[in-house]
């Protein structure tokens, strides 16, 4: 397999249905898939043992004790059979060419980066109803959806891709090897935000690692709901005390120091 899908999951099971039935679609299915479950959903174990998939797939489950995504993840590294590993949500809707891009651009040293468009809930739920978004992208702006620039597949040549500048947890690849160096996420991040993203951007790229932007290649839908976080103020004061002092490689991680 060319590389292995994590996608992280927390009870909404229409979400990851849409997300799933979007990942039948992909252009590149030589995968294997893990569910990352931040617990043990009755109605999830349902839907695990009712899909239909076509590809290899493993279900991780733990104790829903909070927020314990970063815990979650790393048990999913240990257990993913490829060495290149993409991440994304369970209710971020892929177009169909994002596995492919994400494959394409593999390479050891490198972290892949991509964007998302938020979706209002109108279309949403039309999305969790079966139909594809790619058929009315043109409905977006119209509709209030956020950061609808990232909405459009645009497969030009290199020099015209946009540059991101911070690494988003629920679209991202790396190499496997790259993540164990740094001894995967940091487990002491106990809140939403910052620990799956900017944390392994920051402690990635002081191991040497540079990100290269997927934007509009790897394209990202992400399905409306309310957030469940205020802000990431804690998080971050504990991210710039590690900045600090340099210590890339995290104690409390798949690894305990």
């Amino acid at each position: 397999m060319k590389a292995t899908l994590i996608i992280s999951v927390y009870k909404d099971t229409r979400a990851l249905r849409a997300v799933l039935d979007s990942l039948k679609r992909q252009t590149e299915q030589d995968i294997e898939l893990i569910i990352s479950e931040d617990g043990e959903d009755a109605q999830m174990a349902t839907l695990m043992d009712s899909y239909d998939f076509p590809w290899p797939t493993q279900h991780l489950t733990q104790p829903d004790e909070g927020w314990r995504k970063e815990r979650a993840l790393n048990r999913a590294v240990m257990a993913a059979k490829n060495d290149w590993l993409i991440f994304i949500d369970g209710d971020c809707v892929l177009h169909p060419r994002f596995i492919e891009y994400h494959v394409k651009y593999a390479q050891r040293g490198v972290i892949l980066a991509g964007k998302r468009v938020k979706l209002n809930p109108a279309l949403s739920e039309r999305c969790m109803q079966g139909e594809r978004l790619c058929l009315f992208p043109y409905l977006f702006r119209r509709r209030g959806c956020r950061y609808v620039e990232e909405a459009f597949y645009c497969g030009l040549a290199k020099q015209f891709r946009r540059p991101v500048k911070h690494l988003l947890g629920s679209n991202m690849s790396m190499s496997r090897s790259d993540l164990m160096a740094i001894n995967g996420f940091d487990e002491n991040y106990t809140l939403p935000a910052t620990g799956e993203d900017y944390d392994i951007e920051w402690r990635m790229q002081a191991n040497g690692c540079t990100m290269v932007s997927l934007r509009n290649l790897a394209v990202q839908y992400h399905l409306h709901h309310k957030e469940n976080w205020q802000d990431h103020v804690q998080n971050m004061i504990y991210c710039r005390e590690q900045q600090a002092k340099k210590e890339y490689i995290c104690k409390n991680g798949i690894r305990k120091i």
